[in-house]
């Protein structure tokens, strides 16, 4: 239910803050406001995208929990699109995801809202251990000898 009255204010509230810029300021500088955010967000999440990635990769090289890293990714993600929008509502948004210390304080609240069951590292979880690692499958084959080559050439399967 939160997720339509979302889809139905940001409209609303966008469009009423299109209305008041523009009544101040006018047509041609609100858009070219909206056109600059979307330059600068833009530059600012490539950036720090950079950034996370490197903050991933380096999780992954030290085995490190990668949970947030891939947050703070999934968040500067999240803020690209919001800047991208039309709009100073979403523009405003879009830019404090941006700030790393409001990524780790809507990190912190998500934590608290959510429980992580199971973890593991190393094999895979549906690996039984009992089986043998190196099994050997037998199978036979038979040479079938052709009167003529295929018309394509060899395909690395026949003999000649």
């Amino acid at each position: 239910m939160w997720l339509f009255f979302a889809f139905l204010l940001v409209p609303l509230i966008e469009i009423a803050l299109f209305i008041q810029v523009g009544g101040l300021i006018g047509l041609w500088p609100t858009l070219l406001i909206v056109v600059l955010t979307a330059i600068a967000g833009t530059a600012l999440v490539r950036s720090q995208g950079a950034q996370a990635l490197a903050r991933l990769r380096d999780s992954f090289d030290t085995l490190r929990d990668p949970t947030e890293p891939l947050a703070h990714g999934a968040m500067i993600l999240f803020s690209g699109a919001l800047l991208l929008t039309p709009g100073f509502f979403t523009d405003a948004v879009g830019f404090a995801l941006l700030v790393p210390g409001v990524r780790n304080m809507v990190l912190r609240e998500l934590r608290k809202r959510v429980q992580v069951q199971t973890m593991s590292m190393g094999n895979a979880p549906f690996r039984d251990p009992h089986q043998p690692r190196d099994t050997v499958i037998d199978g036979s084959y038979t040479v079938e000898e052709m009167d003529e080559p295929p018309r394509d050439g060899p395909s690395g399967w026949t003999r000649h």
